[in-house]
């Protein structure tokens, strides 16, 4: 289930957490979600606002703590710890401890599951995947080729990457005109923009800088992103991310591309273009690029 779902499923619970810098110990609820690990601040409430981010599992790993009552005066000895690859010493450990040993398996198993979960599975995948013979087409797939109809002839294609080529030039070919006939009148770019973007529950059209940011903390400051207009460049579009509880905003450049004047649009100065901020966002839903994080959440709506 972690692996095959898009959505990570939560783990949550009540556990005991050694305060930073002192000796006692107090009990919170805990979540953990892909985006790292919280805390509740108001009993078992799991709303956004009530979640207190306490560690991401990008640059930290989980460990088992032996002797966790006699070491570190935990409330029992099912203990365990987040260090993170910049601790040097014990004071900077997330020291944590469960009621019972099955929990502290399943919080343990859990987060390493989630950093990395994906690298086992490829991993048991891989010597699977050499010993199965080449699978049977059927007649159906067989019967299939790619074919050229640009000539007065149509003709099958028999190199593979020609093949591949001309299937992307299609797929291209099909957005451009789509894009045109969605557009109607006048300049094709700015009205297929408008019309894209406009209805993706990430973009917010309206939405001034301070408003961006207070969106964003009333989502309790959880890797969330949003795309808006730019107040002070109208032609300009702006991603607000927020990154490890810090709010930042990107923005992005349309530019021309062809003599026939379409615009691409970019986080980099050009480097990687897009035709449209939702290939954009998807793009970044899988590559982190010139960004500190991958596109996780995007903002809920909810009055300003």
């Amino acid at each position: 289930t972690f692996l095959n779902s898009s959505t990570c499923p939560e783990i949550h619970g009540y556990l005991h957490a050694k305060e930073q810098s002192r000796k006692s110990w107090k009990k919170f609820y805990f979540v953990l979600r892909r985006s790292g690990l919280y805390f509740s601040n108001k009993g078992t409430s799991k709303e956004p606002r009530h979640l207190q981010f306490i560690v991401d599992f990008s640059d930290s790993d989980v460990y088992t703590v032996l002797s966790a009552k006699k070491v570190h005066g935990a409330p029992t000895d099912y203990g365990f710890c987040v260090k993170s690859a910049k601790a040097s010493c014990v004071r900077e450990l997330r020291l944590l401890c469960a009621d019972d040993e099955a929990t502290r398996t399943c919080w343990i198993t859990a987060m390493r599951l989630l950093k990395y979960g994906m690298q086992l599975y490829q991993n048991f995948l891989q010597p699977h995947q050499k010993q199965k013979a080449s699978p049977m087409r059927s007649i159906s797939e067989s019967s299939l080729v790619a074919m050229d109809f640009s000539g007065q002839k149509s003709r099958v294609i028999e190199n593979p990457s020609e093949a591949l080529s001309v299937a992307v030039e299609e797929g291209l070919s099909w957005r451009k005109k789509t894009c045109h006939r969605l557009s109607g009148h006048g300049s094709p770019s700015s009205s297929v923009s408008s019309l894209l973007h406009m209805s993706q529950p990430w973009f917010y059209s309206k939405l001034s800088r301070e408003e961006a940011q207070r969106l964003v903390t009333q989502q309790g400051l959880i890797d969330v992103f949003l795309l808006r207009d730019s107040q002070s460049n109208p032609k300009t579009f702006v991603l607000s991310l927020c990154h490890q509880l810090k709010i930042k905003h990107f923005q992005i450049l349309p530019g021309q591309v062809d003599e026939e004047g379409d615009l691409f649009y970019s986080l980099d100065d050009g480097h990687t273009k897009f035709s449209d901020l939702i290939q954009l966002v998807e793009f970044y839903q899988l590559n982190r690029g010139v960004l500190p994080c991958k596109l996780k959440h995007h903002c809920a709506r909810v009055t300003l």
